[in-house]
């Protein structure tokens, strides 16, 4: 099969660089072995947080110069970086993800454990706070579903009241959750938004936590609504009649996975093939060191021929890199990596401390472009968490580098030039 683009890869990154190209007249696919960290999502995108050496970033656009050399965002160039960050807001919402934020300031958001991170771009599920002592209300119901163990409403309160909100802690108790009640297994913020999804449920919610307010104006609720219809959380919020927050849950998340849904549908409408759940095995090169084609397990002998290739295929948690005990490699074209000799260099002992195996990844001069053996691949592009130079956790910067060298890489290949010399 002959594709213009073949990205490896459906997560976030794959699937905007896919949905870039196919919206512009390409023929694409993208080959997902499966679930993607979006799955895990906060409900934020975020840009940069921190500096490496601690500073906190208010204006992350203006802090990009204090990065180092070999940041992803440093390869890009700050110009680059900065007029991306600027149009991803409406790219995202063309794309069916809506979102609020601007690059050039940092807003926050509530963590599982009610603690407060920088964030760029907040999905519309959440209400981002303008800074982080924001109170987000004088007095606040904090509402759990009865036998929910993802959501620590305690956590939540003793954070809140901290920043000076009493707080006082219930729990929903819904006949149509008894079955998921039952095992407490069951009992997943995808399976309790599946049963809020039905006709009247979230509304028979609503409805309850009305009679349970007294006089707090503010409710807090687990993000577990709306795993189809994005328009339930608002929807939810309005029926209540008071201001309603919605706090990320332990992973898996509902508002990542509608947000995958989502990406997906608006790639394969303008036309993309996905294929998910099938593994790359292996890639063939033309004589002039090109990408020609790759094979996969699905597939067999056929092979998926294309002009451009594009990597995205995530770092150890997605297994687009590979750890053994000797050495780290990327399988399916063993680009060149950037990673500290030696095991003892790759992790701190002490689990909290900075690990530096996270900011391992592909060498990518340019900042999109892979190499092998010190020369660069012209038709093989590599974007997201893949990347080296980063340490993602520590900075802040995972979403932002996710979508940013999407959009690099997907004007790269449009405007057909051999190295990241895009204007758009």
């Amino acid at each position: 099969m002959k594709f213009d683009t073949v990205i490896i890869g459906g997560g976030l990154s794959g699937l905007l660089c896919g949905i870039r190209l196919q919206k512009a007249g390409k023929k694409c696919a993208i080959v997902s072995a499966g679930q993607s960290a979006i799955h895990f999502s906060s409900g934020s995108f975020d840009l940069l947080g921190r500096l490496p050496d601690g500073t906190a970033v208010e204006n992350p656009l203006e802090a990009l110069s204090g990065l180092n050399p070999d940041h992803p965002y440093s390869l890009l160039g700050k110009e680059k970086v900065c007029r991306y960050a600027e149009q991803a807001p409406l790219f995202l919402e063309s794309c069916g993800v809506h979102v609020s934020g601007e690059a050039s300031r940092n807003s926050w958001r509530i963590t599982p454990t009610g603690e407060r991170k920088p964030a760029w771009l907040t999905l519309s599920d959440f209400t981002p706070l303008e800074s982080k002592e924001q109170k987000i209300g004088e007095k606040a119901l904090i509402v759990n579903i009865l036998g929910y163990l993802d959501f620590n409403t305690k956590f939540l309160a003793d954070s809140f009241e901290r920043q000076g909100t009493k707080c006082r802690i219930v729990s929903l108790k819904l006949e149509e959750m008894e079955r998921l009640r039952k095992n407490p297994s069951e009992m997943r913020s995808t399976n309790i938004a599946r049963v809020m999804d039905r006709d009247g449920v979230w509304e028979k919610a609503a409805e309850q936590i009305r009679q349970m307010l007294e006089d707090e104006d503010t409710v807090v609720l687990p993000a577990v609504f709306g795993l189809k219809d994005g328009s339930v959380p608002q929807s939810l919020g309005k029926y209540i009649g008071v201001k309603t927050v919605f706090v990320a849950t332990m992973p898996p998340s509902v508002p990542g996975i509608r947000t995958q849904m989502n990406l997906r549908a608006e790639f394969e409408k303008a036309g993309g093939r996905f294929f998910l759940g099938d593994t790359v095995t292996d890639a063939k090169f033309t004589a002039d060191g090109n990408v020609e084609s790759i094979g996969t397990v699905n597939f067999g002998d056929i092979r998926l021929y294309a002009d451009n290739f594009v990597l995205a295929s995530g770092s150890f948690f997605s297994k687009g890199l590979i750890a053994t005990p000797e050495r780290i490699y990327e399988p399916v074209f063993n680009i060149d990596l950037d990673y500290a000799q030696g095991r003892d260099n790759w992790f701190d002992g002490n689990f909290w401390n900075r690990q530096n195996y996270i900011s391992f990844g592909a060498s990518a001069k340019d900042g999109i472009h892979a190499s092998i053996n010190g020369e660069t691949i012209p038709n093989l592009y590599v974007i997201g968490s893949i990347l080296s130079g980063s340490n993602t956790l520590y900075e802040g910067s995972g979403g932002g580098i996710a979508v940013i060298t999407a959009m690099a890489a997907a004007d790269a290949i449009l405007d057909g030039t051999e190295h990241a010399e895009y204007a758009k």
